[in-house]
């Protein structure tokens, strides 16, 4: 009888701690059934969970569990599932987040909750500009990095002269704006620019817009669909054949195979990460593509890195207080599969190298997912925003 109580109190006392208390929970939040699904979406949480199983599985002494959501690409979505997960879930930190826009929102919610948010999805240069937080570190990449490389690419090549193909949201409109400010800076001109709506299917007004101002480049300041219907269009359209240079400035791997390489051979374009750089990204890659049937591209390596990293800041300051970690994550060097001795700096910015592309032609491929040759590498400090230049008061 005394054992039965005893295991019923016991069982009573477990029922009224919180799950919080139980499970140390880390919020995947992205794009699962829209236009990111495939660059990050299912990925992106097995990236998490892979960061996990390899930390440990625990982290203060009790068992990690990575919860996911759809934001379907509205902020109010995403706010109020941040807000949920903080308030009523107990969620330590919430990760990925793609969609400019949303990402705003939550960095709002995680700055006032004092959660971090550890961004690999998202790429506005504002998340560490006027909009920095002091419990935010942007981990893998953003417009300014995408727009430095991309910009002093083409100008060598000539292309002085851009029209714009802008994704009507915040992250088409920083993309447009930072290349802006580097043709201004170099000598180039913006001759004209067009806004389109998210998940356009028909570019054909657009490109003859663009055709009719004569540019020597056409910047595609979108991504996933939005950018693989562009470029396939503008190929339709031939405007390579009348010299005009079609740029992607945000690629994903996810896009050139979707595309095909004989349709996307001789494209440049900046990135962080490939998964078949060195055998340390080959081998984690390998572990991705058992699960996903996929290559990683780097926002979903971006995410694993996060994770790991903010898992050792917990365990350094024994807590999961948000100011102590990220501060915590602040001061660490940031050592992980692709990403060697890199800083944060104080506005989160993670200081890292990115890497100047080109896809194959169809007879340099060797394999199915061998599709980029590496061009050349961008050092970190010319891949971010200077801190002159710099809104982020926590700069000052």
């Amino acid at each position: 009888m005394r054992k039965s109580y005893a295991l019923a109190c016991a069982a009573a006392l477990a029922a009224s701690v919180p799950a919080s208390a139980q499970t140390f929970k880390i919020g995947v939040l992205n794009d699962q059934s829209s236009l990111y699904s495939d660059t990050t979406g299912t990925g992106s949480v097995t990236a998490a969970r892979m960061a996990v199983e390899d930390y440990g599985g625990k982290v203060l002494g009790v068992p990690i569990e990575v919860v996911t959501a759809d934001h379907q690409n509205k902020p109010d979505i995403g706010a109020s599932t941040a807000r949920r997960w903080i308030d009523q879930e107990g969620v330590k930190a919430i990760v990925d987040v793609p969609s400019s826009a949303v990402a705003f929102a939550i960095q709002e919610i995680t700055r006032e909750k004092q959660v971090p948010f550890l961004i690999s999805g998202s790429a506005a240069s504002g998340l560490t500009g006027k909009s920095c937080s002091p419990t935010s570190v942007h981990w893998t990449y953003d417009t300014y990095a995408l727009a430095a490389g991309t910009a002093r690419a083409l100008m060598k090549q000539n292309g002085k002269k851009w029209f714009f193909l802008t994704q009507n949201n915040a992250f088409g409109e920083a993309l447009q704006s930072d290349i802006s400010r580097f043709l201004a800076q170099a000598g180039g001109s913006v001759v004209g620019s067009v806004k389109h709506p998210l998940n356009t299917a028909d570019f054909s007004s657009f490109l003859l817009q663009a055709q009719d101002r004569s540019p020597d480049v056409i910047a595609l300041a979108n991504a996933g669909p939005d950018f693989t219907n562009a470029l396939k269009q503008a190929g339709e359209f031939g405007l390579g054949a009348r010299g005009i240079k079609i740029v992607g400035i945000s690629v994903m791997i996810n896009d050139i195979k979707a595309l095909g390489l004989s349709t996307a051979q001789g494209l440049q374009f900046v990135a962080p990460f490939y998964w078949d750089m060195t055998d340390d990204t080959r081998k984690w890659s390998e572990r991705f593509f058992k699960v996903e049937k996929k290559m990683p591209n780097h926002i979903q390596a971006g995410v694993y890195g996060a994770v790991m990293h903010y898992l050792a800041a917990v365990d350094a300051v024994r807590s999961s207080a948000g100011l102590a970690v990220v501060n915590e994550m602040k001061r660490r060097p940031v050592n992980d599969f692709f990403t060697k001795d890199a800083t944060i700096r104080k506005d989160g910015r993670v200081m890292r190298k990115f890497y100047l592309m080109s896809v194959k032609a169809p007879v340099e491929s060797k394999a199915d997912w061998d599709l980029v040759n590496v061009l050349s590498t961008i050092e970190a400090e010319d891949a971010a925003t200077p801190i002159r230049e710099s809104e982020c008061s926590l700069l000052k």
